[in-house]
Parts: C-alpha cells; structure tokens; sequence
C-alpha cells in the first residue's frame, strides 16, 4: 500500500515534483534510490565546502616564509636556526644523520689542499733549497698516507645524493634531495628501523652503515696526518698568500679533527650549524610559533639558490606572506661555481634587484639578512680590499659602505664609545 504523499497541494514546485499517480513499485524504487544519492552528493558538497572553510581560516593564520639567496649564503644554516629554537627535537632525530655529512666536508676539505698543493709553484717558499725538499718530501708522505681516505670521496657523495647529479652545477657539487637524513638514518639502521617514533634515540653501537663505519676507522687512524697537514708551513702560506681558499666549514672542521676523528663522535650542535651541503629542490619546514600567546604555524620555504634551481622559486611567490633574503657580505672575493666570472656580491645584488622589481611580490614583506659579517669583518682586518673585487657602481658602494659603517659602530661599542 502506497505512503501518504508528503507533498503539499498549494506549493507549484512540490507539484511538480510529485510523482505520477501511475508510478510503480519499480520505479518507486529507482526514484528514492535517485533521491538518496542525489542527497548523499549534496551533503558531500557541503562537507567538502565546510573543510575548504576551515582550511582557508586555518591557512590565514599561517604564515607563509621564503628563505632565497644565492648558492652557499647560509639559507640552510638560518633554517637549522629555525628548526633549533622552535623544533630542537627533530633537530635532535636527525643529529647521527648529520655525521656522513661532516665527514664529506672533512674528506673534500683534505682533497682540496692536496690538489692545490699538486700545482703549487716552488717560487712561493722562501725557505732553503734543502728546506723545501724535506717539506715536498714530508707532503708526499701526507699524500701517500691520505690517499685511502680521500678516495672515499666519491662513495660519500653517493651516499649522501643517491647517485642525483646535477648538471650546470658547478665544480662537482654534491646536493641532496629533502629527506636525506631518514635516508641516511635507513642506511644506518636497515629497512626495518628506517622510520624512528618519536620518542626513537640512535644509539652509537647502532650506527652500520659499512661505508660510515670504514670512514671513520680511516678518519681515526690518519687524525694524525691530517693535524700535520693542516699545521704544514707550506699550507699556512698558500692560505696567507689566499693561493689555497678554504670555506669557513673546512677550517672549522679541520681545526677540530681530533674530536671529529673519535670513535665514539656524534654531531655537536655546533658542528651541524658548520656542516655544508647543498640542497636541490624545495624543502618545506613546519615550525609552530608562538606570538602573543597564539600558536602560529610558520611554513619556511628553503629553495635551492644555484643559478640552475632558481626557475622553480616562483610557483611559490604566489600567497606568500614574506621572503628572507640571505645575502653574505663577506663574499666580495669570491665568485660563482656556476660561472666563475661573476663575482658573488654583484650576482646577489643582481637576484636581489629582481626579486624586489617581481610583480608577484609587491604586497610581500622582505626581510634583508646580511649574513657573515663576522667574515666579512675578519677579511677587512687581514687587508683585504673590497674595490679589488666588486664593480665600482654607485649601489655597490653604497651597500658596501652600510656595511662596513655598522661593522665600525659595532668595534665603538665594544670599547665602550657609544
């Protein structure tokens, strides 16, 4: 027996839409079957458009941060900043990861002086003849001892890019994708251990990489070696006569081989802020800050800044809230590995002008971040000349001047003068 019609006689859509008198039990069916899809749809609808609601409100009070910058200007130095004032835990999950990457630096840092030291030209020693003799002869040594780890070289970049090479990139730069250090932790660990919880603490008896492992063993038993390198007269007078330039990562870490060398070494907080690697792509991070009692999520963008990456910056100019531009200052004698007749200030002001001119960022708030100026004072006390380096234009000279007139504010405020 047919229901009740629930429909009213005086409503002109209800009357239309009100089945036929003749309708069967069949098509009865099919009508309430249509009826309840076309509900389950419109209530999807409405769910979907409630989520989107609470994901925009959601999104407007996150902040949207873009970390850009030439190539080695610090960007991923800053991030770790980040991560250790507002995330120190998972700075500390990937703490053993950060240890193949120091050893690299230790092992190109040590290859570098040795392949400087092949062309080195003997008119640089003002030793005696037979001085410099047992010096080439005390090098050679060096050489010979060295040789086993410095070709580790290779495997360790491997590891660390996963066979990625980068073409364009530059005099053989490693970079890694974003996840390498639970990549890194994997080759550690095994497959069975490669994701740790969170309450997960890498143990130093759980280290196993082999290629880790037979590295360290090298580092342990030549720490010698390479402290006599690193101490060879003819090595501190190429650095000083700047016929050897070494990043400040290789001195750091070559001055502390004795700690880095140990068996026992796990990753200062210090060392992972020295630690060098390039990143390729874009890596996000997820920082939860609180301002004015309210957490806020800062979504920091870090771009990789080689000249070859810096097409993919801009899908992320869109809804951006704000772009750190880390410029290092002190790299006014230095130049591009991608090209090496550009000079490393004038491409930064090059990128920074251009940044500044987008169309897609005028509403953007920029942050400038003149970043190693410590370096920057170091190079101007040791003599050298900044004019040497950098094209004469106006703006030039004028950032430069800024520059070093916050570097003297800051020497009168040590002596107390101001």
């Amino acid at each position: 027996m047919r229901t009740p019609s629930i429909y009213s006689q005086d409503d002109p859509l209800t009357e239309a839409l009100r089945p036929p008198e003749s309708e069967t039990e069949l098509q009865r069916q099919i009508r309430l079957e249509q009826e309840a899809e076309a509900k389950r749809i419109s209530e999807q609808i409405d769910e979907e458009l409630r989520l989107e609601r609470e994901d925009l409100k959601r999104k407007r009070g996150n902040v949207k941060l873009l970390l850009l910058g030439q190539a080695e200007s610090g960007k991923s130095t800053l991030q770790k900043q980040f991560q250790l004032m507002y995330r120190p835990h998972s700075l500390e999950q990937e703490r053993a990861s950060w240890r193949t990457v120091i050893y690299f630096n230790v092992v190109r840092s040590i290859k570098h002086i040795l392949t400087t030291l092949e062309s080195w030209d003997d008119s640089l020693d003002d030793n005696s003849a037979a001085t410099g003799r047992l010096l080439d002869l005390t090098i050679a040594g060096l050489r010979r001892r060295l040789s086993p780890l410095v070709a580790a070289d290779g495997a360790l970049a491997d590891r660390l890019s996963g066979g990625v090479t980068v073409s364009g990139s530059g005099k053989g730069g490693v970079f890694v994708r974003t996840g390498w250090q639970a990549r890194t932790i994997e080759n550690a660990l095994g497959r069975k251990r490669a994701r740790p919880t969170e309450d997960f603490e890498l143990k130093k008896d759980e280290l196993q990489d082999p290629l880790v492992q037979d590295v360290s063993r090298m580092l342990e038993a030549s720490k010698d070696d390479i402290r006599e390198l690193w101490a060879h007269p003819t090595v501190k007078g190429l650095i000083a006569r700047r016929r050897l330039k070494l990043d400040e990562w290789s001195e750091f870490f070559l001055r502390h081989i004795t700690r880095v060398a140990a068996s026992d070494y796990i990753p200062s907080t210090d060392d992972i802020l020295h630690a060098r690697i390039q990143t390729m792509g874009v890596a996000e991070h997820v920082f939860d800050v609180n301002i004015h009692g309210k957490a806020v999520s800062w979504h920091l963008f870090d771009v990789g800044g080689a000249r070859g990456q810096r097409h993919t910056w801009v899908p992320y100019f869109d809804d951006a809230n704000a772009i750190i531009f880390v410029a290092p200052v002190s790299a006014f004698d230095q130049y591009l590995e991608e090209d090496p007749r550009t000079n490393r200030i004038d491409d930064s002001l090059q990128l920074f002008t251009q940044i500044c001119s987008s169309p897609l960022l005028k509403n953007v708030h920029l942050v400038l971040f003149l970043n190693k100026t410590d370096l920057l004072r170091s190079k101007l006390d040791n003599g050298l000349r900044v004019q040497k380096y950098v094209v004469d234009t106006k703006a030039t000279q004028r950032i430069i001047g800024n520059v070093r007139d916050s570097i003297f504010r800051g020497y009168l405020q040590s002596a107390a003068l101001v």
